[in-house]
């Protein structure tokens, strides 16, 4: 018998209690990781953000630290078995940056997703003003926008804004809008994720759908793969389905960030050396 191919890919998107909104100690995370073949975990929780906007679904500014302990005492507990990473999921809205600027500063991140969350109720209190279609276009203006500050390695889940009023989303209405924004991502460099949790949202595809995908490739837009887990059972959830559907699309490779540094893998070896 073929020994095992040997683990190779990482979990990108991993939350913790502290977002309060996920369940799980960081080490069950781990331990889903590593049963389904992975090489290792960034955690990605969500981070703090000024004058309580979105509290209720994030840590606390002091607890940033208390954060940052807990992933190194995970990494610390795995040593050797595998490997634990630090990483932020840091939300963009304009005027942000320099809030975003020092937090990134006060730790060695290895990963920092990007977000434009259009269900914040201060964003959507700031943006909305009554047409779906308009807040749409906003939307991916600021998706374009946050890749532009270079404070990101990754957009996370970056059609996100589909789910807030599924019966007003039509993909070829806002299409022109979204190929303007990827124009602009792909001259920042910037990487998008394929966030598997979407085949659970209101409009139950991955994020993004397999048009915008289509545009990502043909812009040679490198894809990292997330599955945005809340719940350790959730760690690589749809891994295999997403990294299928990216070779349909014409993607042979997956990418994921350690010291935010982007490494390339064959998506035909990681598919292979999941289990």
């Amino acid at each position: 018998m073929l020994p095992a191919p040997a683990p190779l890919l990482y979990e990108s998107h991993a939350h913790t209690p502290l977002c309060k909104h996920a369940v799980g100690l960081p080490a069950e995370y781990v331990d889903v990781a590593e049963a389904r073949g992975l090489r290792g975990i960034v955690f990605t929780c969500h981070c703090p953000l000024p004058d309580g906007i979105s509290a209720a679904v994030r840590m606390a500014p002091e607890q940033f630290d208390v954060y940052v302990d807990l992933i190194a005492r995970t990494r610390e507990a795995f040593a050797g078995r595998m490997d634990v990473r630090l990483g932020l999921e840091s939300d963009f809205y304009p005027g942000v940056e320099p809030w975003l600027e020092k937090l990134h500063a006060r730790a060695v991140l290895h990963h920092v997703l990007g977000s434009v969350h259009p269900q914040v109720p201060e964003y959507r209190a700031r943006y909305f003003r009554g047409n779906w279609f308009d807040y749409q276009q906003t939307y991916f203006d600021h998706l374009a926008q946050a890749a532009e500050t270079g404070l990101f390695d990754t957009l996370a889940h970056p059609d996100l804004v589909k789910n807030e009023s599924p019966a007003s989303w039509r993909f070829t209405r806002i299409e022109p809008h979204i190929q303007r924004a990827l124009d602009r991502i792909a001259a920042s460099g910037v990487a998008m994720e394929l966030n598997t949790s979407g085949v659970n949202k209101a409009l139950p595809e991955m994020n993004p759908g397999r048009r915008m995908l289509e545009l990502m490739c043909e812009r040679g837009i490198p894809v990292v793969i997330g599955a945005d887990a809340h719940r350790p059972q959730q760690v690589a959830a749809g891994y295999a389905a997403g990294l299928r559907q990216l070779e349909e699309v014409g993607y042979r490779e997956i990418s994921f960030f350690l010291g935010r540094q982007r490494q390339a893998l064959p998506i035909a070896a990681a598919l292979a050396s999941l289990k």
